[in-house]
């Protein structure tokens, strides 16, 4: 009998406020794009550059076209008879009746918006209009003349001042409306100093993605700025319309009409407005075409080409945002919002598009491009070894070896774990050769060969080269399953012990993650007793190779299925490996050098800098990737310990690791990974983060892990009959569905999670933000991940989705 609990968003009572909670959720990628509805936003290069004129021009000219036109001015200030919308509907004459002008946000004093917004509030600064809110009701408004326009049509949302200009929280334009990605018409300055204004406004514009179609500018004879623009920006394909300036104002107000009117009149911007057309249609006819040159040009990874039936199977993303991607719909011919619901392959630590990483990007590239790396340093990479070394390499790690991303980046740790283990046990030639590695079954280190033979034979990501060089225990699993947590020992390890019981049932996951606290528990005397007989038994086993290296995903083997291993295991073997040479030299590494994996589960991807303080154990070497830049770019860390960097130090050349990438050290990277860190450092003092430790907390047991999560969903999910098991460490939630063919080729948590690739899954109310979510599976086990600062609405609502797919499937 199916679990009867109500749905998350009751279980944690938060969605009781209302749907001002839901309203927020869509600060993200919302691309609005219609086949019949063409749809540009005007950004200025400067105040008092012309905006509402050229854009009156606009849609006048739209209409002349016979075409419903509409005309948005989110924010107004000042005075009624001056505003934008007011001059937009009074020069439009006898086509009235085709222009629609409207205006959502209206203040009377002349000031910049954000001060207008703060002198309307107050005091009470609450009462100030978050971006999320603004944003939506654009999105709003212009998704209701998407349904009114009955035929073809045109819409222009004008923005205020410049392109850095604060809206009414605070946020410059260019942050507030990148959600909603709408190409981009620029007008430009024509007085001096406007070329370099309008260059700026443009390049401001294209590092956050924008489409510019046009460039729009008064003619001006004496400073004759279009003439250097336009053949500037013809090289980048962009074309520059210059028309003449408008009459002086009039002080008479029917003088000033009649002029304005006749300049109007005179005006010819027919030809900018049949170019954005033409630009519009081109962007359609690009994107219909995608999935079909897709399928004739890509090999994807992790695709078995035979599956995909065919078009409708690729995902177009055209942008993405925060923790949305912009999906095509071929049917409608528009563009949905789709939940990251990955962070596309763990990498995202604060959404897509982040403009502190962009400009990060930008700077180094700006300063250094790519330079050669050694014997060399730069200060992008200088500070980021700098801050690893003081982060997750504190107190233990010396030296930082960068590389392009993980799997390169573990390459590196098991050339630096082997050379160490042969210097110094003096092996030559034929022996270096033989060396193997001690690890745990089911983990997965990156698809380059050395990666893979440090990895299971059995194991999925293997190639014809693959030659599986080591042993591999099977180790105790944590997951909640009916409400709480157990502990599953494997058949190996209870067999060998002579144990009845196969699990470990605990109150609390806060007991299962204090390893101090459980050293010295019976079950920790299991372990010990286990690994040192098993270590013993492989001296006298034939087909192991000699083991050279210790390798562990600490807590979380990701791609081998989101194991969540008993840390407490992983401590006591790396203990029992260590204790098993107490004559090695004072403060050098002992027994096997050991490898720590961080490159899924580090920089708070399980809601912690390192696993290394949890496990009470340091590593000799350590991996990190992924988060390291925000996802962003590629860059990986290996991090060693002095003794391991001794084992290559020496006055022969050949004895050097002889290992580099043409981009080693990348200055784009590591300028972007200390701005990640910058970001992580303020984003762990959250009032978010704050929250979502709390809700972990129990009043009897303290814990130092959380989630991102609500455990009250985690708990109500792993009382449902269709699903074996749940866990949930910061970002990560994984579900494990029962199926008798349980594996990585199984298709039941695919299956079973479909309904949530739909946009309205989860409520049917059209009030509430609509999404699809894109998720991968790993077999029986669906995962989902969010960032380091998704909010929490945007989970509730994930979590919902999920409740009622798992709920329906049952």
């Amino acid at each position: 009998m199916r679990a009867k609990v109500p749905t998350a968003g009751h279980l944690n009572g938060r969605l009781a406020e209302g749907l001002a909670l839901w309203r927020v959720i869509l600060t993200a990628a919302m691309s609005l794009l219609f086949k019949h509805l063409r749809i540009h936003q005007i950004f200025g290069a400067n105040t008092d550059v012309g905006k509402t004129i050229l854009t009156t021009a606009l849609v006048r000219a739209s209409a002349t076209l016979k075409n419903e036109v509409f005309y948005l001015k989110p924010i107004s200030t000042g005075p009624i008879q001056d505003a934008d919308d007011e001059h937009v509907l009074r020069h439009c004459g006898t086509l009235k009746d085709r222009v629609h002008a409207d205006c959502l946000y209206r203040f009377h004093v002349p000031v910049s918006p954000h001060l207008a917004a703060q002198l309307a509030a107050g005091e009470e600064s609450q009462k100030i209009v978050p971006d999320s809110t603004f944003i939506n009701s654009i999105s709003s408004y212009v998704q209701r003349c998407a349904s009114r326009a009955g035929g073809p049509g045109h819409m222009y949302v004008e923005t205020a001042g410049g392109v850095h200009s604060p809206t009414l929280s605070g946020t410059t334009q260019l942050e507030c409306y990148r959600p909603l990605f709408l190409p981009t018409i620029l007008i430009g300055d024509s007085r001096l100093g406007g070329i370099s204004a309008t260059i700026s406004a443009y390049e401001s514009l294209l590092l956050r993605g924008y489409i510019v179609d046009a460039i729009l500018l008064f003619r001006d004879d004496y400073y004759r700025n279009s003439e250097f623009l336009t053949p500037y920006f013809a090289e980048r394909g962009i074309n520059v319309t210059a028309v003449d300036a408008p009459p002086p104002k009039a002080s008479d107000l029917a003088e000033n009409f009649t002029s304005t009117e006749r300049y109007y009149e005179d005006l010819n911007i027919l030809p900018v407005v049949q170019n954005l057309d033409a630009r519009h249609e081109q962007r359609l006819v690009e994107l219909d075409s995608m999935p079909r040159r897709s399928l004739d040009a890509l090999w994807w990874p992790f695709v078995q080409h035979g599956l995909v039936k065919g078009e409708k199977d690729v995902t177009v993303i055209d942008s993405a945002s925060c923790d949305f991607f912009s999906v095509y719909n071929p049917q409608t011919s528009s563009l949905e919002s789709q939940l990251d619901g990955s962070a596309s392959w763990w990498t995202q630590a604060f959404g897509h598009a982040h403009p502190a990483l962009t400009l990060a990007a930008a700077r180094a590239s700006g300063r250094y491009g790519h330079v050669m790396f050694p014997q060399a340093t730069h200060t992008p990479a200088l500070q980021l070894a700098e801050r690893l070394l003081e982060g997750p390499g504190k107190d233990w790690a010396s030296r930082v070896f960068f590389s392009d991303d993980g799997s390169t980046g573990m390459e590196i740790a098991l050339k630096m774990a082997l050379r160490a283990f042969s210097v110094r046990h003096k092996l030559e030639g034929k022996e270096r050769k033989e060396l193997g590695v001690l690890g745990l079954r089911g983990s997965y280190h990156g698809d380059t060969i050395g990666a893979m033979d440090a990895c299971a034979e059995e194991g999925v990501y293997t190639c014809e080269w693959h030659n599986a060089k080591g042993y591999w225990l099977d180790p105790p699993t944590i997951s909640i399953q009916r409400g709480r947590p157990v502990i599953a020992l494997p058949p190996a390890l209870t067999a060998s012990e002579g144990m009845f019981e196969s699990t470990v049932v605990s109150d609390s996951e806060s007991w299962v993650y204090d390893v101090a606290g459980r050293l010295k528990t019976p079950l920790a005397e299991v372990y010990r007793g286990y690994i040192s007989r098993t270590l013993q038994g492989l001296k006298r086993a034939r087909g192991v190779p000699r083991l050279a290296a210790l390798v562990l995903e600490p807590l979380v083997m990701g791609a081998g299925g989101m194991i969540f291993v008993d840390p407490l295991f992983q401590r006591v073997l790396v203990d029992v490996v260590r204790e098993r040479d107490p004559a090695s030299p004072s403060g050098s590494w002992r027994g096997l050098p050991v490898i720590y994996d961080e490159v899924f589960v580090g920089l708070y991807r399980l809601g912690m800098q390192s696993t290394i303080p949890l496990l009470g154990a340091t590593p000799d070497i350590s991996v990190n990737a992924k988060i390291l830049t925000g996802g962003l770019v590629p860059l990986a860390a290996t991090l060693a310990s002095d003794s391991i960097f001794r084992a290559f130090y020496s006055t022969e050349k050949a004895e050097a690791l002889l290992h580099g990438h043409s981009y080693t050290a990348h200055a784009l990277g590591c300028e972007v990974a200390n701005e990640t860190f910058k970001l992580i450092e303020k984003e762990a003092r959250s009032k978010a983060w704050l929250a979502a430790q709390a809700r972990w907390q129990a009043p009897d047991a303290p814990s130092t892990v959380w989630s991102f999560w609500d455990p009250q969903f985690v708990q109500a999910v792993s009382r449902l009959d269709t699903v074996a098991e749940v866990m949930a460490l910061g970002t990560v939630l994984s579900i494990k569905v029962k199926d008798s063919q349980a594996g990585y080729v199984s298709q039941s948590a695919q299956t079973l999670l479909q309904s949530i690739r739909e946009r309205n899954n989860g409520s049917s109310s059209s009030e509430i933000p609509q999404f699809s979510v894109h998720f991968r599976t790993l077999g029986n086990v669906a995962y989902f991940m969010t960032s380091l600062n998704t909010a929490s609405e945007t989970i509730r609502i994930l979590e919902d989705k999920i409740w009622k797919a798992l709920q329906n499937s049952g």
